[in-house]
């Protein structure tokens, strides 16, 4: 009989290479050994069931008490889960001689009934699940990169997994599995409460990771968490005491499991590829994750790029932002980048996305700094390590592989190509968007110029983007809102402002666009910005746009004060003749005048 438990420096994928025992395996003349007139053949199992491996790192699901204080227990956890009915059909594993087949520490789900007709389920099927222990079992705490390597082939499994360093180790897991275009998935689930006690979600947790692992094939590392799969390099762990402990903040669930389970097809990940699968064993080390904080000295930055860091994730402010008047630390960072460390610009918020919109951000591109997207930092941190290891690649490729879309991680490369398909459709694409007859065509077949593609752009969005007047006019004549926001907060006027188109900006305001809120809570550090660059048309354009210019900016200074602090006299006076009088400089571009006047 198979032992199960290994070492934590034995490979994870040579124990699911191990032999296991198939009914082929065993000898005719021992057949009425193994049945009774009780039991059935496995024969018959084997058509109707999915195997599932699961494979126990430890966590807090298998935990008991010891000394007051929770602890990872070994081989303990396979004696509970058999005297769980909900995870285990005692009757059925006997009368099929399931442990002759595949060991002891083998289970098989009970049969799914329908929930209206409390039969069994036309469409269920039984699923037998292996439990394979990590010895000695860790605290996710302890997890480190040397307990992550070797995986081999596999059909698919459940790793049971601490929550601490779940969103690392699903999303190092993602990227260590290349070409994932056969039936391939993975589940990471764990528990916030030990599944021996009375009040724990480890029930749900397990059951519901098995039944999506048996039943569906989602080709991709999934977590499973509270009812929910979600993309494994997508979550982050937003709460210590809560079930609902997970949180993907830029992407939507892959399945949700409720009263059925359902499956958001459009969002599984496909590889588009017919490579064989592989699994790359080696990750680097030597990345680093570093926060930016106002008054974060010079010496702390250099300190911390010395080798041998090779790769670092920056968690910026906003939108990917730092501040520009800070030399010192731009210097660094263009220092580290020359030497070739690569740096990954991601935001400090949970939601939204790294943009180079504002001179803030576009700073960190010209220090050599890669954008993140949307990538939470446990996966920029992952495929940092994951892409340094590739020995094949220069420095050049690795620095385009990191702003590559390559296990889902990241929307910015994937829908790019996505938008412009379905901007066909919706005629906002950057060809079409300046032909106003066709925008007329498609009014008058009924179509809704509002209407917003995937990323919550609307035709106004686009033709904002592109300064095109005339589809602006257009589209305004036609009561198109003012006010729609993209899936990352963006108004059309914000980006008028941010592409510099002056009179769009004017017409805009003209119609009553205005900022949104979280717009107008950044204005104050760009045009501090705007104001140390001596960028005179920009803060006319920020003006014109209605921002308030004495807003201060991250160090309380406002941009007035900035110039003066940096001796930008010119902009001192640009900026004393824009603020003197408020009536004219709502005048520039509300209702009356123009763009010019």
């Amino acid at each position: 009989m198979a032992h199960y438990s290994f070492n934590s420096r034995t490979s994870i994928a040579r124990a699911l290479s191990l032999p296991t025992l198939e009914t082929n395996n065993i000898s005719p003349s021992h057949s009425g050994l193994l049945f009774s007139d009780n039991t059935e053949p496995l024969t018959s199992l084997h058509t109707a069931a999915a195997r599932v491996l699961v494979i126990n790192t430890g966590g807090t699901i298998g935990m008991t008490l010891h000394d007051n204080v929770l602890a990872p227990k070994a081989n303990a956890f396979v004696k509970s889960l058999r005297k769980l009915p909900i995870l285990h059909d005692e009757m059925y594993a006997q009368k099929i001689c399931l442990y002759h087949y595949y060991g002891e520490n083998s289970l098989v789900l009970p049969i799914t009934l329908d929930p209206l007709l409390l039969l069994p389920d036309k469409d269920s099927k039984r699923i037998v699940y292996t439990i394979m222990e990590y010895s000695p079992l860790l605290d996710s705490s302890n997890i480190t990169t040397d307990d992550w390597k070797n995986y081999e082939s596999y059909d698919g499994f459940v790793i049971l997994h601490g929550t601490d360093t779940m969103a690392y180790t699903a999303s190092a897991l993602s990227f260590m599995c290349e070409h994932l275009g056969k039936p391939l998935y993975s589940r990471f689930t764990g528990t916030r409460v030990p599944i021996y006690e009375r009040r724990t979600d480890g029930i749900d947790n397990l059951l519901g990771a098995l039944l999506i692992a048996g039943q569906f094939v989602i080709p991709e590392v999934g977590l499973y968490f509270h009812h929910t799969l979600y993309r494994g390099n997508r979550v982050t762990k937003v709460d210590n005491s809560s079930f609902n402990a997970f949180s993907s903040p830029n992407l939507a669930p892959l399945a949700t499991a409720e009263v059925d389970i359902s499956i958001n097809w459009d969002t599984v990940w496909m590889a588009n590829t017919t490579a064989k699968f592989r699994v790359s064993t080696e990750l680097n080390r030597n990345v680093g994750l570093l926060r930016l904080f106002p008054d974060i000295t010079a010496a702390t930055v250099r300190a911390f790029l010395q080798p041998p860091m090779q790769g670092v994730v920056l968690e910026t402010y906003g939108s990917g932002n730092a501040p520009d008047n800070r030399k010192d630390l731009l210097e660094e960072l263009k220092k580290a980048t020359n030497s070739g460390v690569i740096i990954i610009n991601c935001t400090q918020c949970l939601r939204g996305k790294v943009s180079t919109s504002y001179a803030t951000g576009k700073v960190l591109i010209d220090a050599g700094l890669i954008g993140g997207g949307d990538m939470t930092s446990e996966a920029a941190l992952s495929k940092l390590s994951y892409v340094l290891a590739k020995k094949d690649l220069d420095l050049e490729a690795k620095k385009r592989m990191m702003s590559q879309n390559l296990r889902g991680e990241m929307r910015a490369k994937l829908y790019r190509r996505f938008i412009q398909i379905i901007a066909k459709s919706l005629s906002i694409s950057c060809k079409r968007i300046g032909d106003v007859e066709a925008l007329e065509a498609l009014k008058e077949m009924g179509s809704n110029l509002s209407l917003e593609d995937y990323d919550g752009r609307t035709p106004l969005h686009v033709a904002c983007c592109e300064g095109n007047l005339k589809a602006v006019q257009y589209l305004l004549s036609q009561e198109a809102t003012v006010y729609a926001k993209d899936r990352y907060g963006a108004t059309p006027l914000a980006n008028a402002v941010h592409f510099r188109h002056k009179e769009v900006v004017w017409l805009l305001r003209k119609t009553g666009a205005q900022f949104s809120r979280d717009e107008l809570d950044e204005a104050g550090t760009e045009l501090c910005s705007l104001s140390a660059s001596g960028d005179l048309e920009s803060l006319e354009i920020w003006s014109l746009a209605g921002a308030d210019l004495t807003k201060p900016g991250y160090d309380g200074q406002n941009a007035i004060q900035v110039a003066q602090s940096v001796g930008k006299n010119e902009v001192v006076e640009f900026l004393a003749l824009l603020m003197s009088n408020t009536t004219k400089v709502k005048q520039i571009g509300v209702v009356h005048g123009s763009p010019s006047s």
